[in-house]
């Protein structure tokens, strides 16, 4: 009877190891695929922060055109 019983848990045991392990193992490719869309999220970022640059340049040179416009044309307003 102490064999059995032994068998028995020694059987659970493995068993619950292996269900552990394939856990492990759902988890990690789980986490690899969040770790490979931060990446993504990440590149996005790295772009949009490039537009916002690319956007501010051009505002600057709207503002200096309209600068020399408004000075041209004699229309600016002392502050």
């Amino acid at each position: 009877m102490t064999d059995n019983g032994e068998d028995l848990i020694l059987e659970h045991l493995r068993a619950l190891r292996n269900e552990v392990r394939a856990q492990g193992v759902k988890m990690d490719e789980q986490f690899e695929t969040v770790r490979l869309r931060l990446g993504s999220i990440e590149t996005q970022l790295v772009g949009i922060h490039s537009d916002v640059a690319v956007l501010h340049a051009r505002m600057d040179k709207f503002e200096s055109r309209l600068d020399r416009i408004e000075r041209r044309l004699e229309i600016r307003e002392e502050v």
